[in-house]
């Protein structure tokens, strides 16, 4: 796996070199502002980018406009967005092609490396990998009339253990509820979306979690 690093701060970005570089992972470039990093995307497009929100020079949305930017020169491109704030438009922009791998993890809620790099490789293959924290956050500031509307208050529940990437078994552990109580909730989750029954299920999964994410 070939991955590029926008990060200005200087010892999280050597530091995630060298964890991924020690996990076999090939870093292609770790860079610290928006401009280098689109020229590596453009240039030598890796298999996954790990992004700040907040980069040189203003500490604005930088990062965040540069992973839009890199998905529009390589459309799917998986972008895994590592920061310490929730901004409203990774939801709105980055999610807006419906295509999946995505992911947003916060820096002070990481507390394992293993799943850190859980996230990496799950986003790296098309999937999702959002921490609670940011589900949280969007769905508080979700539009009205959103298509959610139409679910009830376990199906919800399910699809948001769904976005943080969790499988069945687990989310049912999650929830003590059974395999088959957790299929039939997303069973009915894909129906209410109206997502198309002649994709397979793991497309249709990553559909229902941006719907979620984007509603």
């Amino acid at each position: 796996m070939r991955v590029v690093i926008a990060e200005d701060d200087a010892l999280l970005r050597e530091g995630l070199v060298l964890l991924m570089t020690t996990k076999g992972i090939e870093v292609v470039a770790a860079v610290d502002n928006a401009t280098d990093f689109l020229a590596v995307v453009e240039h030598d497009r890796p298999d996954v980018v790990v992004v700040d929100v907040r980069l040189p020079p203003s500490f604005g949305d930088e990062g965040l406009r540069a992973a839009v930017e890199a998905r529009r020169i390589h459309p799917g491109l998986p972008v895994l967005v590592l920061s310490a704030y929730v901004e409203d438009s990774y939801a709105t922009e980055l999610l807006a092609d419906g295509s999946g791998g995505v992911g947003y993890l916060l820096k002070e809620r990481v507390g394992r490396v293993e799943r850190f790099l859980e996230a990496l490789h799950r986003v790296a293959a098309g999937g999702t990998a959002m921490d609670p924290e940011v589900i949280s956050q969007l769905l508080v500031r979700r539009t009205a009339n959103s298509p959610l509307d139409a679910l009830t208050a376990r199906e919800r529940e399910v699809l948001g253990l769904m976005a943080e990437g969790l499988s069945n078994t687990t989310i049912g552990d999650r929830l003590a509820v059974s395999d088959a109580a957790v299929h039939k909730h997303i069973r009915n989750i894909f129906t209410k979306l109206d997502l198309p029954h002649d994709d397979n299920g793991g497309h249709r999964r990553v559909l229902a979690v941006l719907t979620y994410l984007d509603g």
